[in-house]
């Protein structure tokens, strides 16, 4: 059983991150603005970064698939990014392979391993806790998630190009 974080520590970082203070929080800290798959009223979500590239970043969802922001970029792809100096910019959430995303959890594991124990403590996750192999079905229980900067990609709610 996964343990959740208090919802309200949870969300304690939006509002630096909002008003673009997100590079005090430092690098591992991203907030992506996604849309309720049923309401389509925006949603916020802080998450911890587990890998970077020049167009974006790599997210996990500690809570697996059924977590709601999950969920909801499954559904619309289309989300803004705050991360570091990067305010509110339009971004594409795109689940990684399993195989894929078991390469980018061992790397974060192997990069930062304090880190990674510690959210393995504070989830109950022993697979990020331990050394040695990751289990062939972690990507099922900690889904990661490449999110994309594209210039192209409209921001949710907006009403997009032409």
């Amino acid at each position: 059983m996964v343990r959740r974080i208090p919802r309200w520590l949870a969300r304690a970082p939006i509002p630096l991150l909002r008003t673009g203070f997100g590079r005090l929080l430092g690098r591992r800290v991203a907030m992506l603005e996604h849309r309720g798959r049923v309401s389509g009223l925006p949603r916020y979500v802080v998450l911890e970064v587990i890998g970077r590239r020049p167009d974006g970043v790599d997210v996990v969802s500690g809570y697996g698939v059924r977590s709601q922001w999950y969920r909801n970029v499954l559904a619309r792809p289309e989300v803004r990014l705050w991360c570091g100096r990067s305010v509110g910019v339009p971004a594409r959430a795109t689940p990684l392979p399993a195989d894929r995303a078991r390469t980018v959890l061992a790397d974060y594991r192997d990069r930062h391993r304090r880190a990674a124990r510690a959210l393995g403590r504070t989830l109950d996750l022993a697979d990020l806790v331990h050394d040695g192999p990751l289990p062939t079905d972690i990507a099922d229980r900690l889904p990661v998630v490449r999110i994309t900067t594209e210039p192209e990609v409209a921001a949710p709610g907006s009403p997009g190009p032409g």
